[in-house]
């Protein structure tokens, strides 16, 4: 089993990501950590074992559609600098750059949680709540234990 460090993917992918989208905070760095560590146990699967989801974060094309069909056609800003973190910018890739380009897919990630009204938490368990509510959904087959159990497993009981 083939995992990424999570100190690692913080320091050297998500932080700098949300640095350069201004929207760096302990708690999103946190978030996005470990919505890594649940959706794809810190980075083993690049693409969803029977679904459609993709990248370490395991967004589903259709969530990357409409993030950029609803939300960054009224941003222009965000979206000039989201563009920044594409490889294959202007080259059709689309949601498929995620399964390679983990800035890219951490910048996608970043802006499906700046669409939800609430405050990202700044715990553990309001994380995992915030996590399920908000980007797994009432449908998805994952549980705020999970989650909570897969940051131990990959992060330990401290914070980065």
């Amino acid at each position: 089993m083939i995992n990424m460090d999570p100190t690692q993917l913080l320091k050297e992918i998500i932080r700098p990501v949300l640095q350069d989208l201004s929207m760096w905070s302990e708690p999103a760095e946190r978030l996005l950590l470990g919505t890594a560590c649940q959706e794809s146990s810190c980075g083993q699967y690049v693409r969803q074992i029977g679904g459609p989801a993709l990248g370490i974060f395991q967004m589903e094309p259709a969530t990357h559609d409409d993030i950029w069909d609803r939300f960054l056609a009224h941003h222009p800003d965000l979206s000039r600098k989201l563009n920044r973190w594409r490889a294959q910018y202007g080259n059709g890739m689309g949601p498929g750059e995620m399964v390679g380009n983990n800035f890219y897919a951490a910048a996608m990630c970043r802006i499906h949680y700046l669409r939800v009204a609430d405050s990202i938490p700044d715990y553990l368990d309001g994380q995992a709540h915030y996590w399920k509510r908000f980007y797994n959904t009432v449908k998805g087959h994952g549980t705020v234990e999970q989650y909570k159990n897969n940051w131990s497993r990959f992060v330990g009981v401290g914070v980065i």
